[in-house]
């Protein structure tokens, strides 16, 4: 109780005595990247047009659909619209495809898709001749998360959207790098813009290009060499959050999450996962320097009040048996109380 009432001062949040237990014995820690190990407070750098339509119109177009969802890069859409003061208009039919995007018909009837090159290759939309090849590179090169636009079955646009790291990201990670834990980056994110961000922060194993399912799967993997701590904050990370042994979420993650994770952090600063493992360490050690104490009170004085030794000359008012019963009471309760320090 102590300890989690600790917890909360620091704005760490427990869901179950059981994380205290578990925390410290850790030995890998997943990160989601967008959101997580990044603000989330994304930005678009730069449009490839491959249609005839104006590059406002489909600004427009995705930003409508977008607004139906609570990704952060559907929110650095909306965004860019609301700043270049482009009306959004209503849609007929939304769908979220986790892992992959959305899909969306606007009122005309055209049908958008909109998402990573995987949700392209499962619904077979036609890479126009037209598209500069290179433009997917200088995008992935310079850090960008790339958003695919399809129109009816065409690719019709590029949105490469970047994002900035977490102020202390990189010293999070060499924190528990240095308690021997393994780091893993788990994304969707493809793979070489996974890996730009991860070797900025110092993350040496990336698992990119993965499906929500797909984040499961690796985690059940990661289980075998140990207690597994996922950290994240979307839809996509709801089932590896419930698959690790410890889920992690931030306050300004997506209500799945906060309900699928057994930690919530009440605010986006990630040391909190290095005070989570302090408070679980100093909590165990505690509670056996609790029960060392509580067992040598009662073996050393209940024997010699029951008169067990009397035979040896060695007797013991029971009172004050009784007495030495309450001072391991008192001793237990007041070494447990450091714990609020």
């Amino acid at each position: 109780v102590t300890a989690s009432g600790n917890a909360s001062k620091k704005g760490i949040l427990l869901k179950n005595s059981e994380t205290l237990e578990n925390a410290h014995k850790v030995k890998t820690i997943c990160f989601d990247k967008t959101g997580t190990l990044t603000k989330g407070e994304l930005n678009i750098s730069k449009i490839y047009n491959y249609s005839n339509i104006e590059e406002k119109e489909i600004l427009k177009k995705v930003a409508s659909i977008e607004n139906k969802s609570e990704h952060p890069i559907a929110r650095a859409i909306v965004k860019k619209a609301q700043e270049e003061k482009i009306k959004l208009e209503d849609i007929k039919k939304f769908k979220a495809i986790p892992g992959f995007g959305v899909e969306g018909i606007a009122l005309n009837g055209d049908k958008y898709l909109i998402g990573n090159k995987k949700l392209m290759i499962e619904n077979n939309i036609k890479m126009n001749t037209n598209i500069n090849n290179n433009d997917e590179h200088i995008l992935v090169n310079q850090g960008n998360s790339i958003l695919f636009v399809a129109l009816n079955d065409n690719l019709i646009a590029l949105i490469g959207v970047k994002d900035i790291l977490k102020e202390n990201v990189i010293n999070v990670i060499q924190k528990l790098k240095n308690k021997n834990i393994n780091i893993v980056m788990l994304t969707g994110d493809n793979e070489k813009t996974a890996e730009i961000i991860a070797k900025e922060i110092g993350i040496d194993k990336v698992i990119s290009n993965v499906t929500p399912k797909e984040k499961s799967e690796q985690i059940k993997k990661l289980k075998e060499n140990g207690l597994v701590m996922m950290c994240g904050d979307g839809i996509n990370d709801s089932v590896s959050l419930v698959t690790a042994d410890i889920g992690v979420s931030v306050s300004s993650g997506t209500d799945i999450a906060m309900d699928s994770s057994q930690v919530i952090l009440m605010n986006d600063n990630l040391e909190k996962i290095d005070d989570l493992i302090e408070i679980s360490r100093k909590t165990m050690r505690n509670i056996k320097q609790n029960l060392f104490w509580a067992f040598f009170y009662n073996i050393c004085m209940i024997p010699i009040a029951c008169g067990i030794l009397q035979p040896l000359g060695i007797t013991m008012n029971p009172m004050i048996a009784a007495f030495a019963m309450t001072i391991s009471s008192l001793t237990v309760v007041l070494n447990t109380l450091r714990l609020k320090r």
